[in-house]
């Protein structure tokens, strides 16, 4: 049996020592933390239960998952023997400079480093190292035990057969992988995401429309065809004579849009204005992880959905 060490017990580092298992790998997971080491065991149990009764995987799949799994006291004992590393440090260019240095030094050059960071490009925290080739962003998005998408970005050092094995890897885990072709912050979701941000933010903090209702634009609106052709494919599909009479017919508005920038509405501020208040009051910050676990079982019965169509 194969072994992926994963570096960080959190919510992410459990998301992946999800994935990893039920595709059949051990998993050794470390966290420099001793609450989190002393406790992740029983996260992962939940999780993996989790996913028994939204019936994604078998009971005696369950079982094999978290017999595969086992959390490590040192980081040496972690990465011993692993075909992969998965590192979920914090968003921390420094943090990710020393951590990926200490786990280069202790791996042999051809196992891959990838990082989790949700927008911190690889070449910003492995220029220095001597194992710059194998070091790289394998982005995926929470939960990642439940949202198939990985990015996987290589820096301008890494190397293609780098690349090549973790693609395998993930897709031996079911994973899409979304392979970029050069490197950029935040890569493709995140920056997908952040625009659509910038202009939710903005009618929010203009007073044109509710976070709720504008959050209704999406989920009983856009991301309903978004959730399984994406917007590509979408506005291919709206148009008689495909994406050229799309753009043909409606380019000209998009682009009469005023979506620049807006200082007056940042985000910041119309947090502090209104979102914050109107946020919490629809969800309080002590019922957040309720609503998490709730999120969780809709994505698991979206997925199983899904599986069927």
């Amino acid at each position: 049996m194969q072994k992926i060490a994963v570096v960080g017990g959190g919510l992410i580092g459990q998301g992946w020592a999800a994935v990893f298992t039920q595709s059949g790998y051990h998993v050794t997971i470390y966290d420099p933390s001793e609450d989190v080491r002393k406790t992740v065991l029983d996260s992962m149990n939940q999780r993996v239960a989790d996913l028994v009764s939204a019936e994604l995987v078998t009971a005696f799949l369950g079982e094999k998952m978290l017999e595969q799994l086992t959390v490590a006291h040192s980081l040496e004992e972690a990465v011993e023997g692993a075909i992969y590393i998965q590192e979920n440090g914090p968003e921390q260019v420094e943090i990710k400079k020393k951590l990926t240095a200490e786990l280069d030094a202790l791996v042999s050059p051809d196992v891959p480093i990838g990082s989790s960071t949700s927008g911190i490009s690889a070449s910003r925290y492995c220029e220095e190292l001597n194992g710059r080739h194998r070091c790289l962003v394998v982005h995926p998005i929470n939960p990642p035990h439940l949202i198939p998408a990985v990015e996987i970005v290589p820096s301008p050092w890494t190397e293609k057969s780098i690349v090549t094995k973790v693609d395998a890897i993930m897709r031996n885990c079911s994973r899409e992988t979304i392979l970029l072709n050069k490197e950029i912050d935040g890569f493709v979701v995140n920056r997908l995401q952040g625009a659509l941000l910038d202009e939710a933010f903005r009618l929010v903090g203009s007073g044109i429309v509710s976070a709720a209702d504008l959050d209704k634009a999406i989920a009983d609106g856009l991301g309903l065809r978004w959730s399984f052709m994406g917007p590509m494919k979408t506005i291919h599909l709206n148009a008689p004579g495909g994406v050229a009479d799309y753009v043909e017919r409606y380019g000209r508005m998009y682009q009469g849009f005023d979506l620049h920038a807006d200082s007056d509405n940042t985000w910041d501020r119309v947090t502090r204005q209104s979102l914050r208040a109107e946020l919490e009051a629809a969800i309080p910050i002590d019922d957040i992880p309720e609503a998490q676990a709730e999120r969780d079982k809709k994505l698991m019965a979206l997925i199983k959905h899904k599986q069927k169509s």
